[in-house]
């Protein structure tokens, strides 16, 4: 008996990841946007069942942190730079038929995209309506009271419009609402913070490049892609460089769904080069931002302000009586530290090997477009001092890694801050 546990054991921790990775290649496989990761367009869009809250207890506060809705691809540069290619190549009679509709595409796409580099989408703005929507919805009563409500952006029009997009559809909802709304410099210290030991380990050639260019070189296979296009291979090597091409096409063809054109560029792809791209990007920003053995921890320095922000915010509500809600629109690399600082389940894993980081960590999971995390306290009405505290990672419930609940999937306040406090002093 023991033996048969112990060999049961043994195939659970060798079998396990494989089986993980193959679950995850599934599902890219059969939702290739998924493969855009940070890409990714925001997935919730209806609403939510969340575990009941105990009777005499109701919402009086909601802490928000969220990224920026759907966006263009941050340079009008990432359009036109394989447009040219492309478009050089047909001149000189060296595209594919493949090739000549892929171009034929690209023109319909930048009809959208011109001049829009980095903008919020029109679906950006749809997301962040949608998200306050439901936030209303669920809480209802909150939002009906006279409660100070406080907004602040990174001083970057795609977050400046998603604010926008979220407080104005709960104003719709409510135009007595009370909104202290803001975008400036001078919140960038808990929004967007990253300290230098982090943006020298990033920005260095010694650090992490090495390892992954190897990977990449290993993963990314272009070879197939681009002599499907270009019908001269000795043309293709001089004028383009396929590793670059290959990931240029990627991009656009990821961030499609996040664009009205209502066309896709996947069917150029096949579905494991998809994964591959996924997988060596997924690498660069587990590495760069995430919870990475590598890094002993290093990331979670940009997002220590951040949490502290968070923590001194709902105080600050819990003492005043008439402070409903804290709404902060930044970056993605910003919600991937604080996911991980968070310790929230599937953000905080970490490996130091380089083949398992996507069987820990999924950036479509952590930090889709406008990718959010809210929460939402509630007050017992016989003892003002008995705070619960929902945890919502895009809309869903998350579980905190090393925290119990109290209730249902509800923590006590005390607890979830005294646990908060620990991580920024000692991690």
């Amino acid at each position: 008996m023991i033996l048969r546990t112990a060999l049961l054991t043994i195939l659970t921790f060798t079998l396990l990841p494989n089986l993980i990775g193959q679950d995850i290649k599934e599902e890219i496989f059969n939702n290739p946007e998924k493969s855009g990761g940070v890409y990714y367009a925001y997935p919730v869009t209806g609403k939510q069942e969340y575990s009941p809250v105990p009777e005499g207890y109701e919402p009086f506060y909601v802490s928000h942190f969220g990224r920026h809705g759907s966006r263009y691809l941050a340079s009008d540069k990432d359009y036109t730079n394989i447009i040219n290619i492309l478009k050089a190549a047909k001149e000189s009679s060296e595209l594919t038929p493949v090739g000549i509709e892929l171009l034929n595409r690209l023109y319909i796409i930048w009809e959208e995209a011109e001049d829009r580099g980095g903008d919020l989408s029109p679906l950006g703005v749809r997301q962040w309506k949608g998200i306050a929507d439901r936030l209303y919805d669920n809480y209802p009563d909150l939002f009906s009271k006279n409660l100070k409500l406080k907004a602040r952006s990174t001083p970057f029009p795609r977050c400046i419009l998603s604010m926008d997009a979220f407080c104005e559809q709960l104003k719709e909802r409510n135009p007595r609402l009370d909104f202290d709304r803001d975008a400036s410099n001078r919140y960038i210290k808990y929004l967007n913070f990253h300290t230098q030991e982090a943006i020298n380990y990033r920005s260095e050639k010694d650090t992490w490049l090495p390892k992954y260019r190897e990977f990449e070189k290993d993963h990314v296979k272009p070879e197939r892609l681009y002599t499907s296009i270009f019908s001269n291979r000795e043309y293709a090597s001089e004028k383009i460089t396929p590793s670059s091409f290959i990931w240029q096409l990627f991009w656009i063809a990821s961030d499609l769904q996040n664009m009205e054109a209502g066309i896709s560029l996947y069917d150029y792809f096949e579905k494991e080069e998809l994964f591959e791209l996924w997988q060596t990007n997924n690498y660069n920003l587990y590495v760069n931002y995430g919870p990475s053995g590598w890094t002993n921890g290093m990331m979670y320095g940009n997002a220590k302000p951040t949490l502290q922000n968070i923590l001194d915010e709902a105080d600050a509500a819990i003492q005043s009586g008439t402070y409903g809600g804290s709404f902060r629109f930044a970056h993605d690399g910003n919600i991937i530290p604080l996911a991980s600082i968070m310790a929230l389940e599937g953000c905080d894993n970490t490996t130091s090997d380089p083949d398992g980081f996507y069987k820990v960590w999924q950036t479509y999971h952590v930090v889709p477009m406008a990718a959010n995390f809210q929460l939402i306290f509630f007050r017992n009405k016989n003892n003002s001092k008995d705070i619960l505290v929902r945890m919502l990672h895009n809309e869903k419930e998350a579980k905190v890694k090393g925290l119990e609940y109290a209730v249902n999937k509800l923590y006590k306040w005390e607890d979830l801050k005294h646990f908060y406090k620990s991580r920024i002093a000692t991690l």
